[in-house]
């Protein structure tokens, strides 16, 4: 079916399955419901589950099966192909390149970026004893785990949210940390033990965020998605993927970013580290939230300078 015959209702959703996903994909239908009068009526707008390469693989860290586009590859094939209108990905996910032929008109308002902290030792790290295992398959938490707390160890840990409280309440691990926005997204913010400050656990690049992808030629899609975007959370997201692309960030590399808003001001702070947490390095910028692509790029050039290239090839990654 061409663009210019293509039905405005009648659209179809890909999302992966996990509960989190499907969370986030009816949020999308809600939204669409509202904004798109032709889109509210019943089963005018389908969800299509489509299962992922980081779906099918639950025993390993992502960092050893491939890195980004674990959870988006498939669905992005779908979406070229035309089995589905409307891929919803967790921005974190996304690579900062995009196939050719797509486009991301929209991100959804953003959810709290930061990381939730549970351990029945207290609600810090600093509440930890010595040598208590931490569980994160994140080497970007890792990495800030050892950095607070060289003494502590780090072990992989994976599933959804009751897998890995589960983990936790077994005694398999001392402490765990999970993303603030999926457990509101999820409507389990009853189940928050301690949030961790920013200034202890920077997230992860757009974190929080929901981005919504379309072919670029279907312009009727386009135009009904695009009125789904929240600037403010796209301003945020752009100044922190302009960053990432610099470090070429992938899952094998500790990179940490958030930018913030107030008023017409954004700042961001950035981090990359080593995975074992011996060093870090940090930088910072405050500038027009306009130039928000531009400070992002300029954060992540002063990091890449300041780490160099061995950095680069310790973790195979080009210089």
């Amino acid at each position: 079916m061409t663009e210019s015959t293509r039905p405005t209702a009648g659209l179809k959703l890909g999302s992966r399955g996990s509960p989190l996903a499907l969370a986030q994909a009816e949020e999308t239908k809600r939204r669409l419901a509202a904004a798109v009068p032709a889109l509210a009526e019943e089963g005018a707008v389908e969800i299509v589950v489509i299962r992922t390469t980081g779906d099918r693989v639950q025993d390993r860290p992502l960092a050893e099966i491939g890195g980004k586009g674990l959870f988006t590859k498939e669905i992005e094939e779908a979406l070229l192909d035309g089995r589905i209108d409307v891929a919803v990905h967790s921005m974190k996910d996304v690579p900062t390149w995009q196939p050719a032929g797509l486009a991301i008109p929209a991100i959804l308002p953003r959810e709290d970026p930061r990381d939730a902290f549970f351990s029945p030792h207290g609600g810090s790290l600093s509440a930890l004893p010595e040598g208590a295992l931490v569980g994160t398959a994140s080497l970007r938490r890792q990495a800030q785990v050892l950095l607070a707390r060289p003494d502590l160890r780090v072990a992989p840990i994976r599933g959804n949210v009751q897998t890995r409280l589960g983990k936790l309440a077994a005694g398999d691990f001392d402490a765990t940390l999970l993303a603030v926005a999926g457990l509101k997204r999820l409507d389990k913010q009853d189940l928050l033990q301690a949030v961790l400050p920013t200034s202890e656990m920077l997230p992860a690049v757009a974190q929080g965020a929901i981005g919504l992808q379309v072919r670029a030629d279907d312009s009727r899609t386009f135009e009904a998605v695009a009125r789904l975007d929240d600037a403010p959370s796209a301003t945020r997201v752009t100044a922190e993927r302009a960053c990432l692309e610099v470090l070429d960030g992938s899952c094998r590399t500790p990179i940490a970013v958030l930018a913030e808003l107030e008023g017409e001001r954004l700042s961001l702070s950035a981090l990359v580290a080593r995975p074992d947490g011996t060093e870090a390095w940090r930088a910072t910028r405050e500038g027009p939230a306009s130039e928000a692509e531009a400070l992002g790029r300029d954060a992540g050039q002063e990091l890449r300078r300041a780490v160099g290239p061995d950095f680069f090839a310790v973790l195979g990654l080009p210089a």
